[in-house]
């Protein structure tokens, strides 16, 4: 802790942030510590858009599981980098997850790298929605579903299978009646270029890099610490278990987040 407080001193951080810093607020995170998945990979863009039934598997199981994750709460590794920013020492916060905790702790330079599941959009027409009005049609279309309960998987996702999902109505579209899905970067898309570019930017105005609750295996996290390293910034992780970019730290703190970032800020008051 000594030598995270002395990384973090009087520096202006890049902070990349994965499922390990919401975990503590209940959230399932998706890999071991081993960096393998712990459990079958979320669905991809083109098995999404390719057929009708796994559109109704997606969304079942997403109405299961928004009851709890749309009422996750920010733990303290959250509201420890939001004071962190508030005393000027974040130049961005670049998260992976798409649960909203960090700005709900009031962190304001936050990229969501990924988007958020608060909203929904239109892949013909644009629109876009919340998330929570789309909650209320799918139980509204899906009233024998609402009741229905499976445990929590990451990303407001519910491990709810065996079901036939054939009989499961999905709404289109309200302006065009096109394929709606959560305003977030499946597996199979691509980052937004102007999202890349403004996380490169920040690492200009940054010091150094500190990755927490990430274990780096997905390369839209990883580049940017591979890029730190190639121009020298110093680089440091709060993780359980191993990262892609291990042998590019020059410090590693092996506690959960909550813990290590929520020590780090008592002892600084």
């Amino acid at each position: 802790m000594q030598a995270l407080r002395d990384f973090v001193a009087g520096r202006r951080l890049f902070v990349l942030t994965g499922a390990g810093c919401s975990t503590d607020s209940g959230l399932p995170d998706y890999r071991d510590g081993a960096g393998g998945w712990k459990r079958k990979p979320p669905i991809d863009f083109q098995t999404f858009m390719g057929g009708e039934l796994a559109r109704a598997r997606y969304w079942a199981r997403g109405l299961v599981g928004w009851r709890r994750f749309g009422q996750a709460q920010p733990n303290a590794a959250h509201r420890a980098l939001a004071a962190m920013e508030r005393d000027g020492g974040i130049a961005l916060l670049v998260t992976q997850n798409v649960d909203g905790l960090h700005q709900a702790a009031g962190s304001r330079a936050v990229l969501d790298l990924h988007g958020r599941m608060t909203d929904v959009l239109c892949t013909a027409c644009g629109w876009r929605g919340p998330r929570a009005h789309w909650q209320a049609q799918l139980e509204a279309l899906n009233p024998g579903w609402a009741g229905l309960d499976a445990p929590d998987a990451p990303d407001g996702d519910a491990d709810l299978d065996g079901l036939d999902f054939a009989g499961f109505a999905v709404p289109g579209c309200p302006h065009c009646g096109g394929i709606v899905k959560p305003d977030v970067v499946f597996f199979g898309e691509l980052v937004p270029r102007e999202r890349y570019e403004r996380a490169m930017a920040a690492l200009d105005e940054a010091d150094a890099v500190l990755v927490v609750g990430s274990s780096l295996m997905v390369h839209s996290g990883y580049r940017y610490v591979k890029e730190a390293s190639q121009r020298g910034l110093p680089i440091a992780a709060i993780n359980l278990g191993r990262t892609r970019a291990d042998d590019l730290l020059g410090l590693k703190v092996e506690q959960s987040c909550a813990q290590a970032l929520g020590a780090l800020c008592r002892a600084q008051v």
